[in-house]
């Protein structure tokens, strides 16, 4: 679709639902404010988590249609004027971009942009997490299903966990903080050592987020969902944990913590208790396609309006548009095939 097409599409014919509210920020069309973009530089990854992506998985963009960090810089700054102003970097994995703290360095710089986060495997964190936290990258969300070595290598398909928690370390020394641990809860995998992995983010003060198993591509589907609202019962009792009013970030987990608040256990439940109505995030691929649900398909394609030359408003036209299309919920109760592309394909 060209940029022009898309400029002429109904969409900007008709007064747009997805209006700035008083306060400037974008909202959709249920008046949820869209405050949070997600930015992947990649779908790949060093890693084949199993709830991911296939293990022979090879369909990955060409790397010319990957947006460049020109483009990203772009798309970022305008839903900065547009009142977005939390921004993570995710992948496949972000590490595997040559060049990014200098992308995270431009994005840092960006007017309104005051939260720059990162989303990784933490496989390459030890290398980069000095240079992160100096270009602006504040805190970082580490993927950590297991402190079981082989346990860890039978979900991931590589023996990386020695290097995972270096690149743990690597980023506390770097004053990186919170570090999140998200651990996607999975029946007869890795349930068991929940509580493993809750005692030790306990221990070192890193936030630990359970994350339920979401039905995206053969993977997803393929995966045993575990319902965390008894964990959520069990940590609660075991850890002396109560509900916990402040937000960690914008996210979509509900925390507790310890009576002291020095630790907090979040919960990310898509399947069990769903955030639609408080969804506050949309997607940009690699490729440049906007996604603005996990769990549909509407999207948005901005590259080709980027390399048509489109200008500033125009661009920021079709962020309207595109944010109009988001729907009020997944379809993964109802529909768990509906959604094909594997999570590595929309960004983390």
């Amino acid at each position: 679709m060209s940029g022009e097409l898309i400029t002429r599409s109904p969409l900007f014919q008709r007064d747009s639902g997805s209006q700035p509210l008083a306060d400037g920020r974008l909202s959709d069309r249920f008046g949820r404010s869209i405050d949070y973009l997600r930015v992947s530089v990649t779908d790949r990854c060093d890693l084949r988590c199993s709830y991911c992506m296939p293990s022979d998985f090879k369909g990955y963009e060409a790397a010319p249609d990957w947006l460049s960090f020109d483009e990203i810089t772009r798309v970022v700054a305008a839903f900065a004027r547009l009142g977005t102003s939390r921004v993570r970097l995710t992948g496949g994995e972000p590490l595997t971009r040559r060049g990014l703290p200098q992308l995270a360095s431009r994005l840092a710089a960006l007017p309104g942009v005051t939260d720059l986060s990162l989303s990784s495997n933490g496989t390459r964190l030890a290398r980069y997490a000095e240079e992160l936290a100096a270009a602006g990258v504040s805190r970082v969300n580490i993927s950590l299903d297991t402190l079981d070595r082989d346990c860890m290598k039978g979900i991931t398909g590589r023996d990386c966990l020695p290097s995972v928690l270096a690149g743990l370390q690597a980023a506390k020394a770097a004053g990186l903080a919170p570090i999140k641990i998200n651990m996607v809860a999975m029946l007869g995998v890795n349930d068991a050592e929940i509580d493993a992995v809750a005692a030790f983010c306990i221990e070192q003060q890193f936030v630990l987020r359970l994350i339920e198993v979401m039905p995206m591509g053969e993977t997803g589907r393929n995966t045993a969902y575990l319902n965390l609202a008894p964990v959520q019962a069990r940590l609660a009792e075991r850890f002396a944990l109560r509900p916990q009013a402040l937000e960690l970030g914008g996210g979509p987990a509900r925390y507790w913590s310890t009576a002291d608040g020095s630790a907090s256990i979040g919960y990310i439940t898509p399947m069990s208790q769903h955030f639609c109505a408080t969804c506050n995030r949309v997607r940009l691929a690699v490729d440049g396609t906007l996604y603005l649900c996990l769990g549909q398909e509407q999207q948005y394609p901005l590259r080709p309006l980027l390399r048509a030359g489109a200008s500033d408003a125009e661009l920021e036209a079709a962020i309207r548009a595109a944010i109009e299309l988001k729907p009020e919920q997944h379809d993964f109760g109802r529909q768990p095939e509906k959604i094909i592309r594997f999570m590595s394909q929309t960004g983390g």
